[in-house]
């Protein structure tokens, strides 16, 4: 039965003031999907990673889950993955780098998050070909298992496709076979190889 959070959910275009949600709902899905609160010391770690340089760089490929109040979950793409890795490290790196840089791992995944930083890992050339793009998405729980995903997923490649992209890719944690199971039914393929569990999808 749909409450009346349910009921004012709707997709959105991303705007600058969703910067702090965005990062709220990559810490709280950062641990294969659910809560990463307590790996991080510095909860923005994840965001920086995952989720702010996108809505803040390609907003046109930028989604938010909006319950009315705030966004509770994020459909977040760029068109082109090299490209988009030669941006962070011009417009964006530079000063996450900076303000990370006295801050010690204390944390789980503290050290996993600042070497991905001081370190990005860079994209696969084989994927360019046929996957160029690349997205991430999470939904917080009280928003889930409502179909929001797959709209969100929908509305992502209604945009890239309108881009004139090829095809797009996703990672995903090796243990979260929920989320495996959500993209094979998407219509997304296992192409995982070089150690990294991928999705792709073509899109033309």
């Amino acid at each position: 039965m749909m409450n009346d959070t349910t009921r004012r959910l709707h997709i959105r275009q991303a705007e600058p003031r969703d910067a702090d949600a965005l990062f709220e709902i990559c810490l709280r899905t950062a641990d294969s999907g659910t809560d990463a609160t307590a790996l991080y010391s510095d909860p923005k770690l994840p965001g920086y990673i995952w989720a702010a340089p996108y809505g803040a760089l390609e907003p046109n490929f930028a989604f938010v889950l909006d319950n009315g109040e705030r966004a509770v979950g994020y459909v977040l793409a760029v068109p082109d993955t090299a490209a988009f890795e030669a941006r962070l490290e011009r417009d964006w790196w530079p000063a996450v780098r900076k303000t990370v840089a006295t801050l010690m791992p204390k944390a789980a995944l503290d050290a996993g998050a600042l070497g991905r930083i001081a370190k990005p890992e860079a994209h696969l050339p084989w994927l360019a070909e046929h996957y160029p793009a690349h997205l991430h998405i999470n939904v917080l729980p009280e928003a889930q298992s409502g179909g929001w995903g797959r709209r969100l997923i929908e509305t992502e490649l209604d945009a890239l496709r309108r881009a004139g992209v090829r095809g797009v890719h996703l990672g995903v944690s090796p243990t979260n076979e929920r989320a495996k199971g959500f993209y094979a039914h998407l219509g997304f393929e296992d192409i995982s190889r070089d150690g990294r569990v991928i999705y792709a999808k073509r899109l033309a």
